[in-house]
């Protein structure tokens, strides 16, 4: 999703000679499985796939993945790898804080997404606000920049708006909500405000002398009333989706939600709101009482009713390093397997409104993707190969990636740990 006009443009590492990959089982997820599949990648993109009977370049650099698997490159949409940080404890809403300001691209949770085939992330800061920042969608590329991971076309920079509503921002103190009603009364009131200050702009036209002082905090939730910028929306129990959807409609903007403990109580009036949802998949819940309803059927509900959902990590909630794990509980849980790879891939690539470039395998999109040892699903599977915009980024066969994989003394260095905050308070959890 388009959200912030800046002249950055995006950084591709690509490979010139054509690589082909010959004899895996692919998903391309878009369509059947493909057998003894063959997929040609140059200059970053997939140039075409097929079965064994598609021709290869006399000149090209086969690969030979008889026995793998290959599919999507897999897209987290709730992640809070990099160490970002949003707004502080001064304000319960802080529309105006990036993320992108504070993340660290050369943080070593980047390596761990890598070893579990993620490719592409929403990196978001923690949900101790009403509006905690402006979220960035990123490409696992090598970079010590954090331009050289941001995902941009030629009107700006990709990502969303992180809201959250429930227990997490509900405090005393600062201007914070005391209850949840509180809560909703003070998004209607700062959305009013850029209401007034959007029609002030359209008023304006061309005239600069007309238009209105700049106002930071007004901006990005202006581009929420345009659709022009997603909002990522915590949430858990019903009541509290419920008010979303509720909130959504009142201001015509169209949200994400995310987390979804209580989603199948509402599943219907989701699928009625036409809304996209993210569930976090966790085996053990524990942590906080609103989670208490969370269930693995809740995506084979959700599916049921027509509602279209995806998965994230919120890393470090649940490890990057295990997200097929996530959608694997889920098919023992009711979800069909296609399903499953939908949501892993193509699924939460439409939430971030990328799936014109990522998500499937197919002729001219990114060559993301990732190579398997086996089923996708299967607690024996490891990920071999993560590859990003054509460029090998993780092989287990290397021993310094491999560690990223196993772990170890060493491979995370304490200075260097993953967290997301919640006001001033370090919190492992969302």
């Amino acid at each position: 999703m388009l959200v912030l006009i800046l002249g950055i443009s995006s950084i591709v590492f690509a490979q010139e000679k054509t690589i082909a990959f010959k004899g895996a089982l692919i998903y391309p997820v878009v369509g059947k499985p493909i057998q003894k599949g063959v997929m040609l990648i140059q200059h970053g993109k997939i140039v075409s796939i097929g079965d064994e009977s598609m021709p290869i370049p006399a000149n090209a650099e086969i690969k030979d993945a008889t026995g793998k698997v290959i599919m999507p490159g897999i897209v987290d949409t709730h992640s809070h790898l990099g160490g970002p940080q949003g707004g502080d404890n001064s304000n319960p809403i802080q529309p105006e804080a990036r993320v992108m300001d504070a993340i660290d691209p050369t943080s070593d949770g980047f390596k761990k997404a890598l070893a579990g085939g993620i490719t592409t992330i929403n990196v978001m800061p923690g949900s101790g606000h009403l509006m905690s920042g402006q979220t960035v969608y990123l490409k696992m590329r090598e970079g010590k920049i954090i331009e050289d991971l941001l995902i941009t076309n030629e009107k700006g920079i990709f990502g969303g708006l992180k809201m959250a509503n429930g227990t997490n921002s509900i405090r005393n103190g600062n201007g914070y909500p005391g209850t949840r009603a509180k809560s909703a009364s003070l998004i209607r009131e700062l959305f009013i405000k850029a209401q007034a200050y959007k029609k002030q702009i359209e008023k304006a036209g061309k005239d600069s002398s007309k238009m209105p002082e700049r106002d930071i905090r007004m901006e990005p939730l202006v581009e929420v009333l345009k659709g022009t910028r997603v909002v990522h929306f915590h949430t858990h129990k019903s009541n509290d989706i419920l008010t979303v959807i509720r909130l959504s409609k009142e201001f015509g903007f169209k949200p994400v939600l995310h987390h979804l403990s209580e989603g199948w109580k509402v599943a219907d009036e989701i699928a009625k709101a036409g809304l996209y949802c993210s569930l976090i998949i966790i085996d053990a819940p524990g942590g906080k009482l609103e989670a208490v309803n969370l269930t693995l059927e809740t995506a084979a509900i959700l599916d049921k009713s027509g509602v279209s959902f995806g998965f994230h990590t919120d890393d470090g909630v649940t490890d990057s390093r295990l997200f097929l794990r996530s959608a694997a509980m889920c098919i023992r849980a009711g979800l069909s397997k296609e399903k499953a790879l939908e949501g892993l891939t193509i699924a939460g690539a439409k939430m971030l409104d990328l799936s014109s470039s990522v998500g499937s395998l197919e002729k001219g999109k990114d060559a993301d993707f990732v190579l398997l040892s086996g089923d996708p699903f299967s607690v024996y599977t490891k990920v071999e190969q993560t590859w990003v915009e054509g460029v090998k980024r993780f092989d287990l066969s290397n021993p310094s990636d491999k560690a990223f994989l196993t772990g170890g003394f060493g491979v995370y260095s304490a200075d260097r740990g993953e967290f997301h905050q919640h006001g001033n308070e370090e919190e492992i959890g969302d």
